[in-house]
């Protein structure tokens, strides 16, 4: 044998290993790629604010602690109505560990208008809103963001009292009986479980296709499943705490406004039946004051 050929026989021995070598390789990869998780796209997270600087460290710890965990890049939008309790400090603090943004609001003031002032401002397509009040549990948020994509959901909610969901004993009874109240209002115009929740996702696509958004009252989750006429809802249960620190933003005003807001809402839902409507919808906000 000569040197020339041995060469050529090494050289189609060692071509050969190396497309064995490479089809092993390529195979191992399309294995490894087939059983990983899909990777969760980043989601925007809205949290309007008034006065609730004491629970802005603990809320952004626990929110990017639960997104670091599962792998999900985000940024929280602080959206606060001129507070002047020290939120801007607070935030400036935070945007120095983590990716918070703060607008401040000073010519505005609502919690519904202060949701989709963040819409406009976010950086990605899917929408988080939760309270700042860490009542709603930010370790539900991978939770919801995956159901967001599952089944083609269009709108995802975080329940209290769904299939699992539940409140904490210690909330006060005036609440869970107003809680209650609003949402017997509102159960011809959805089929949520809870639909007075501020704990919920969607896509931009969502609210983009919204029609006639009129975000007067609190229950801005209600105007926008109305609104974006949503048909493939989802939901997660949560435990509902009570407020960490700070004071209930509920006032009379706010109960009237959710009223308004139910009116009108019925009308864009039941626009042939809204006289009807509207006679059902004031016995029975009569019946609740009653009791």
């Amino acid at each position: 044998m000569t040197l020339l050929s041995a060469t050529q026989r090494m050289y189609r021995a060692c071509h050969c290993m190396s497309i064995r070598c490479l089809a092993l390789a390529g195979g191992l990869f399309a294995v490894m790629i087939s059983v990983m998780p899909p990777r969760q796209p980043p989601v925007s997270i809205i949290t309007p604010t008034f006065r609730e600087a004491a629970n802005l460290r603990s809320l952004a710890q626990r929110v990017f602690a639960a997104l670091d965990a599962a792998k999900i890049e985000a940024e929280l939008l602080i959206i606060d109505d001129n507070s002047q309790d020290g939120t801007e400090e607070v935030a400036g603090e935070l945007a120095k560990e983590y990716p918070v943004r703060l607008i401040v609001r000073r010519d505005q003031r609502g919690l519904s208008s202060a949701v989709i002032t963040g819409f406009s401002h976010a950086r990605f397509d899917r929408f988080l809103v939760l309270d700042a009040d860490l009542q709603h549990p930010p370790e539900a948020i991978p939770d919801m963001l995956k159901r967001l994509e599952a089944d083609n959901c269009d709108f995802v909610i975080g329940t209290r009292y769904g299939a699992g969901g539940e409140v904490v004993q210690d909330w006060p009874a005036i609440r869970r009986l107003v809680s209650w109240t609003a949402g017997l209002l509102a159960r011809p115009l959805t089929p949520l479980s809870d639909p007075m929740a501020g704990f919920f996702a969607l896509r931009r696509s969502t609210w983009q296709r919204a029609k006639r958004l009129n975000p007067i009252g609190y229950k801005i989750a209600l105007e926008l499943y109305v609104k974006c006429r949503c048909r493939r809802p989802g939901e997660i249960a949560i435990t509902f705490q009570t407020r960490a620190a700070g004071e209930s933003k509920l006032t009379a005003t706010q109960q009237v406004r959710y009223l308004r807001q139910l009116v009108g809402l019925y009308h864009f839902r039941f626009p042939w039946l809204f006289p009807v409507v509207l006679v059902v919808l004031l016995v029975l906000a009569g019946w609740s004051l009653l009791f």
